[in-house]
């Protein structure tokens, strides 16, 4: 029976849904026919494997081929089965051995010459593949970024040559040998080099230790995108299932994975001319957009009004939820998207509103419209509103008289705090749901009176409500203390610098 059955992966949102590839060869006219609802680029696949099969020295029958992509519903794209379908065609017509293939999944684009060529996306299929018990053969420059899944069994081949020789039984794959042992990140920048603002330093260590969202508030210069750009340095490192959750959006994506860095924690900082398919993702077949990438890490907006409305409106559901869903046409895609928004914003259309120069001329009309640029569901759902003003000169120029603290130092107290949420929850405390602030947030009867003060003055919601008692959760951990105390309370609230003004 001239039938061959090879294993394959697709390409769905972060997913790999298995594709089995059938090839029959039969008799009659010579044609190559692909079934199974391929894209442009899978039915193109035929005249590069015709010609990787010949400049490899086997022989393409002159039969009739039939090549089925299974499931018949789902959309084939790229050319991730050249590898699958040039071996299908030589099992199928006895060039190579069909026992055994069911033991392995390939994926690969292949050149006119046999080389196999990187393929994205190929950490969500090595993950897959392990969860299968199968060998996985792919391109060689594919290899250190399937290496990341434990236990996966990865066969890196350069040549549908090698991949033959190793399916005949003639030399076998080797295994990759690739050291990825996690190395300590190297940073050309650090807190220190930021003179004064101890104020601000003290909100971005809160809120890098409970992945609170963050907006700074102040004149052009005062160091907010200095500041935002020193973040990175102070987060505590990724877990092993947040790394490769990070890593599966980085694969599918345009910009590919820095494998040496899977461990950092993303940072994200688009321009203000970002569109909203940009955040959130899109496409035919929908990938990850800057939301998405920067999971599990850190998304920074500088000149927040700047961005168009209905653009930041976009931001709303996946701070709340975490997670954000692209729907078209034919296609549904679920991105993972649980980041920390760290924005930046000038007072006022000119910048220099409060500023000591004394430059503004902006109308209290002017400062209100350019203000609501960003609207107040979004401001409701940023946990700490921060004033960045001028440092005084002679910080500037000498630094404090104790001297700047170096972003290692706030990192051990930041990577400390963590733990203790970590411990007691299972996760940071901006991800607690409501449930959960009620026990684990609990408020002597005086912080019950002063926090219910705040929020009948201010006219706060009760999403503030909540974020404020995570915050103070947050400040209680950051002093080791195992209650929220009035001071810690207090300071949490002086953190709603905009509600304060409204």
């Amino acid at each position: 029976m001239s039938l061959a059955v090879v294993y394959s992966r697709g390409r769905s949102g972060i997913d790999a849904p298995q594709v089995t590839v059938e090839v029959h060869v039969s008799s009659g006219l010579p044609a190559l026919n692909i079934v199974g609802l391929p894209e442009t680029a899978v039915k193109e696949s035929k005249d590069r494997v015709r010609g990787a099969i010949i400049n490899s020295h086997f022989e393409f029958p002159f039969q009739r081929i039939t090549i089925n992509l299974a499931p018949a519903d789902l959309p084939k794209e790229g050319g991730r089965f050249d590898l699958a379908i040039a071996l299908g065609i030589l099992a199928a017509s006895g060039q190579i051995p069909k026992d055994g293939l069911h033991e392995y999944e390939c994926i690969g684009e292949l050149s006119l010459g046999g080389e196999l060529r990187p393929i994205p996306g190929a950490l969500p299929v090595a993950i897959h593949c392990r969860n299968a018990f199968r060998q996985l053969i792919l391109p060689a420059g594919c290899a250190a970024e399937a290496s990341l899944i434990k236990d996966a069994q990865i066969l890196p081949a350069k040549t549908l040559l090698e991949v033959c020789a190793h399916l005949a039984g003639r030399q076998a794959i080797a295994p990759p040998g690739i050291n990825l042992g996690f190395e300590q990140a190297v940073y050309t920048v650090d807190f220190a080099d930021v003179h004064g603002q101890f104020h601000v330093k003290r909100a971005m260590e809160i809120a890098a230790a409970g992945k609170h969202n963050l907006l700074m508030l102040g004149p052009p210069g005062t160091g907010k995108s200095m500041l935002a750009a020193r973040l990175p340095t102070i987060l505590p490192e990724l877990s092993e299932q947040q790394a490769q959750e990070t890593a599966a959006l980085a694969s599918i994506s345009d910009h590919g994975l820095d494998v040496s860095r899977w461990r950092q924690p993303p940072y994200r900082a688009p321009h203000h001319t970002a569109s909203a398919a940009a955040l959130v993702g899109g496409g035919s077949n929908p990938k990850p957009g800057e939301i998405s990438l920067s999971h599990n890490g850190a998304l920074f907006l500088d000149e927040l009004p700047e961005f168009d409305r209905k653009v930041l409106e976009v931001l709303r559901e996946p701070l709340e939820t975490g997670h954000i869903t692209i729907s078209r046409a034919n296609r549904q895609a679920d991105f993972p998207a649980s980041f920390q928004l760290i924005a930046a914003m000038n007072p006022c259309p000119c910048g220099y509103l409060g500023d000591a120069s004394g430059r503004c001329r902006c109308t209290s009309e002017q400062v209100a419209r350019y203000r609501a640029r960003v609207s107040g569901p979004l401001l409701d759902r940023i946990d700490m509103h921060m004033e960045v003003p001028r440092v005084a000169l002679d910080v500037l120029r000498k630094g404090s008289a104790t001297g700047e603290e170096t972003s290692e130092t706030i990192r051990q107290r930041v990577v400390a705090a963590r733990e203790i949420a970590y411990r007691r929850q299972g996760k940071a405390n901006a991800a607690l749901s409501a449930a959960e602030v009620k026990t684990i947030c609990a408020l002597s009867e005086a912080g019950h009176q002063l926090l219910e003060q705040a929020l009948e003055k201010f006219g706060l919601s009760h999403r503030a409500y909540h974020r404020i008692l995570k915050l103070a959760r947050t400040i209680a951990d950051l002093a080791n203390s195992p209650n929220i105390e009035i001071s810690h309370l207090s300071e949490a609230i002086g953190y709603r610098k905009l509600d304060r003004t409204r």
